[in-house]
């Protein structure tokens, strides 16, 4: 079967047109007009048929592994997904083309918060909840629902092309996974960095549980500061302390008053006591500490351990007693009297109006206050006191600082490093219980001596529990340490979603079985791609944890992309009405129109305007390659079968290749060479958007706009050794261009090296073009003389509005000897791209060879290329002089009556007198540039007027 018959299954259900070819030569396939957007689909699918997206086993690079961050199980495809999986997939595609064995592993999030809160809201419609079908029945209607939709993101990544390996595809809660889960959690606790503990958290009410501060967003909101009298305890009310608070229901939780020892209104009161308001008479001490700014409010601040963070550093500091008058759903409990059973803000009212009718109100005023909201739910925060699981930071953060301090980690942004070591350095300890039911269930078994003392512990808790990876180990540990018959209890909360996510790069790859041969090949990993905003919640946290649990960094470079925001700059949301669809923009710009247009729009780390705009000059841009490749396959069409076998994987890389070449083609494979190089450098130190810039010029600026129009000269005239020439630097040229665009994009790029002259199955694995290839400085020399010359003389058609279709004479003045031989050889090129007349056109050494003064005499203008090349071109029959005059003479007369109307005002004693410098000055300034025109068309009129009179006689 010939090669060209031998078309890859990708093409084999493209439309082809057959087309006539020359005797002894095959059929082949005509491209479309237009890349057409379903052939996506069908290349992604032949690709993963293939088995292109697994390491190529065969490969003797180092392994690239970049585990993907996992998307949430309930997340639908948005424009921080498409960013991710773009840059994700562009590193991947050029490992693999560079001979690497490439990963991409990929995988979902369980989304602890996220998916429970979807299946309850389901279980709502349908007139049932979770705590109605129970722990083991709600769970069990989670992973069907998992199994029915939670593929859906997985689906629409395979839209934007992401070659990652599907078969080695991992969830948090598959079993290897939660199986290293419990292998981390017994480990830490061992060593002592695990605890229970009483502790304030941030509790959403909404959900139910507790969140950790990086799942807590403040904003600016407009509320109330309260100020209201503290009676002060055995005055009878007549003496008091003036406070103020933004959250009046807490007064019942009040453990204590603190004024500043130094401030003169309070400190003879330090040591007495105050009556909590509507407490029933309750007393409290009245304390000094310098914490309290004696500037704000009134000077005197309440102090609710146990609904403050600040308040509950003050409470440990000064042993205080913590009081807790809040249920987990927001509503008060006995320890507020009378308000018991009200939701908070319910209870802020009928408090206040309470205390206003006892005489305890001073005033109230308008503060905009930093509220703590849910990040997941949205609802406002509280802070409780709650026993909870904690992991201490501290001596898992200072070896992580350490790997960005001695080079084992690069950050990339630098700035990035500075935010991740003042985190670090600063970190607290993790509160790594969440009381949800689908998630990872904490690993602690609660121990009793009977199923009768199990059943009567409210919480199902007790003082003596053990820690282990399953049921049957942690009963062996019981019966050892208790004896035998204890009943066991398993804790009933989970671990917070960022715990199994912490442990990606190594479980994914089999860890804790660290002879696992994925292990052994592909950890530690080599690049952590992800976005900015996440570098505490996730990040940080692989890397403290892959420390401590490999004694490797999990990955060497850490690359944090921006965000994607709307064109105005503003962040996407559904509020605003401004989000933008990745699979909408697909369907109307095509997936690599889109990954271009994400992948070079902004540096790393820098947030990207996503405009219609941007999208259009990249979907332009896949046009622009696609009828490239159409025209080389046009001056494919009549080749015979040998030659279409020859430029099977043809180079043009050596030397003597090149030395053999006509001007034109060495100077385009020169520069093809310099732009591997550069494009390959750019790649490796992951500047995708110069790399990319730097590929699209070429290919449009230097190609298509240059090298294809010049290869007319060769395709319609020209002996056969010049056609072969041009037709293998064409194939050449493009098939290198192809894979530097591969990685950006990936299905257009496919389609087209499948229809023109390849070696190999598919582009996705075939190798990079090679580097430092030979570059022929003097012929990119030349030809930018030869382009210099051809934009003169475009310039000049345009400013004397020469006829489209009229072909000039011209005659080129080049001083130096060797350019001027090259220029020679490639005068019909210069005849083509400028429109000249071949029988007109001289090329001389000096414009005294050019013969007598004609460009003095004003039958010529001189076009100035460079210092020592110009052009000069004969006036005369370049246009039609009366034609040319009239057109003049109308530009001169709309000037003129500018130019009046501005000198008109700068003339006037009233205009000049009520303007203002800044707006006179601008007026002088258009008045100049209206002169420079003017004077410019005068002088058109004058050269044009001596054409026509030297004509007449």
């Amino acid at each position: 079967m010939s090669g060209r018959r031998a078309l890859a299954p990708a093409l084999q259900a493209a439309a082809v047109q057959e087309v006539g070819t020359v005797a002894g030569a095959s059929t082949r396939p005509e491209l479309p007009k237009n890349f057409e957007l379903g052939a996506e689909e069908r290349l992604y699918k032949w690709w993963e048929s293939q088995g292109y997206f697994k390491p190529d086993p065969a490969a003797t690079g180092e392994p690239f592994t970049i585990p993907m961050p996992p998307p949430n199980v309930t997340g639908k495809l948005h424009m921080g997904h498409a960013m991710f999986a773009t840059v994700q997939d562009i590193m991947t595609r050029y490992a693999r083309m560079n001979g690497r064995p490439a990963l991409w592993l990929p995988g979902t999030d369980h989304a602890g918060i996220a998916t429970q809160s979807v299946v309850e809201k389901m279980l709502h419609k349908e007139g049932a909840s979770r705590l109605g079908l129970g722990r083991e029945a709600f769970t069990e209607r989670v992973w069907q629902w998992k199994e029915e939709y939670g593929g859906f993101i997985t689906n629409q990544l395979r839209r934007l092309g992401a070659s990652c390996d599907w078969s080695r595809e991992r969830f948090t809660l598959d079993e290897g996974l939660s199986a290293a889960v419990a292998e981390a959690f017994v480990r830490l606790h061992d060593k002592g960095l695990i605890y229970r503990g009483q502790y304030m958290v941030n509790w959403s009410p909404g959900l139910r549980t507790a969140v950790s501060d990086l799942e807590v967003e403040y904003s600016e909101e407009q509320g109330t500061l309260y100020f209201f009298r503290y009676p002060v305890a055995g005055t009878d009310g007549a003496e008091f302390l003036p406070v103020a608070t933004t959250r009046p229901e807490t007064i019942l939780g009040d453990t204590a008053v603190a004024v500043h020892p130094e401030d003169e209104r309070y400190k003879h009161l330090i040591g007495r006591e105050c009556e909590v308001p509507m407490s029933g008479g309750r007393r409290i001490p009245i304390i000094g500490d310098e914490y309290v700014d004696r500037e704000f409010g009134t000077g005197a601040l309440k102090i609710t351990p146990g609904h403050d963070i600040n308040d509950y550093e003050i409470g440990k500091r000064r042993g205080l007693p913590i009081i807790n008058i809040m249920n987990k759903d927001a509503t008060l409990n006995a320890a507020a009297g009378k308000y018991a059973g009200q939701e908070r803000f319910a209870a802020r009212k009928a408090l206040w109006a309470d205390m206003e009718a006892a005489g305890l109100v001073i005033k109230k005023e308008a503060h905009t206050s930093r509220i703590p909201r849910c990040q997941r739910s949205g609802g406002v925060v509280e802070p409780l006191v709650s026993e909870q699981w904690f992991v201490r930071m501290q001596p898992l953060a200072e070896p992580a600082l350490a790997a960005v301090a001695n080079g084992d980690i690069t950050i990339m942004p630098e700035r990035f490093a500075k935010i991740y070591n003042n985190w670090l350095e600063n970190i607290k300890d993790w509160c790594i219980s969440r009381q949800l039911w689908w998630g990872h269930r904490i690993p602690v078994w609660y121990v009793f001596p009977s199923a009768q003392a199990a059943a009567a512990s409210p919480e199902g808790r007790s003082e003596h529990y053990v820690v282990a990876r399953n049921a049957e180990e942690a009963q062996r540990l019981a019966e050892a340490q208790h004896g035998a018959g204890v009943v066991l209890k398993q804790e009933e909360d989970v671990l917070d979603t960022w715990f199994s996510s912490g442990l990606w790069p190594f479980s994914t790859l089999g860890w804790p079985n660290t002879a696992a041969p994925d292990f052994q090949k592909f950890y530690p990993t080599q690049m952590m791609e992800t976005g900015h905003d996440i570098l505490f919640f996730w990040v940080a946290r692989m890397i403290m944890m892959g420390i401590e649990f490999t004694g490797k960094a999990p990955f060497s470079t850490v690359y944090l992309h921006g965000l994607v925001r709307d064109e105005k700059g503003r962040k996407m949301s559904k509020s605003l009405g401004n989000v933008i669809d990745p699979l909408d923009t697909i369907g109307q710009f095509g997936t690599d129109a889109l990954r271009f247009t994400l992948a070079t729009g902004t540096a790393v780390g820098q947030d990207l305007n996503l405009s219609m705009e941007r999208l259009t000059a990249s979907r332009n841009f896949t046009n622009k390659l696609w009828n490239a490749g159409k025209f080389v396959l046009f001056n494919l069409a009549q080749v015979s079968e040998a030659e279409w076998e020859s430029l099977r994987g043809v180079s043009l890389s050596s030397p003597a290749d090149l030395q053999r070449l006509p001007l034109t083609e060495r100077w385009i494979i020169s520069l093809l060479h310099k732009t591997v190089d550069e494009v390959s450098e750019r790649y490796d130190k992951y500047d995708y958007n110069t790399a990319g810039i730097a590929a699209y010029n070429f290919l449009w600026d230097e190609f298509a706009d240059w090298a294809i129009e010049a290869s007319k000269t060769r395709t319609y005239g020209g002996d056969a050794a010049a056609q072969a020439a041009s037709r293998a630097t064409l194939v050449y040229v493009f098939e290198s261009v192809l894979r530097l665009l591969h990685p950006f994009m990936p299905f257009v790029t496919e389609e087209l090296w499948q229809a023109i002259p390849h070696k190999g199955d598919a582009l996705i694995v075939a190798p990079w073009p090679a580097r430092s290839c030979p570059v022929d400085e003097s012929a990119l020399a030349h030809f930018e003389v030869l382009k210099g010359c051809v934009r003169s003389l475009r310039n000049a058609r345009a400013e004397y509005n020469v006829e489209p279709g009229r072909k000039i004479g011209a005659t080129l003045v080049v001083e130096d000897e060797a350019t001027r031989k090259s220029i020679e050889s490639e005068l019909p090129v210069v005849c083509l791209l400028a429109k000249l007349d071949p029988a007109a056109v001289r090329l001389v050494a000096s414009a005294a060879d050019a013969g007598g003064d004609a460009a003095a005499a004003g039958s010529s203008v001189s076009l100035v290329v460079k210092d020592g090349v110009q052009v000069l071109l004969p006036l005369a029959g370049l246009f039609d002089v009366a034609k040319e005059l009239a057109r003049l003479g109308k530009q001169k007369a709309k000037l003129d009556k500018e130019l009046g109307g501005i000198a008109g005002k700068l003339n006037n004693p009233a205009f000049m007198s009520k303007a203002s410098p800044e707006y006179v000055e601008e007026a002088r300034a258009q008045e100049r540039e209206v002169r420079e025109k003017l004077a410019l068309v005068e002088s058109k009129i004058a050269q044009v007027s001596a054409l026509q009179a030297a004509g007449s006689k």
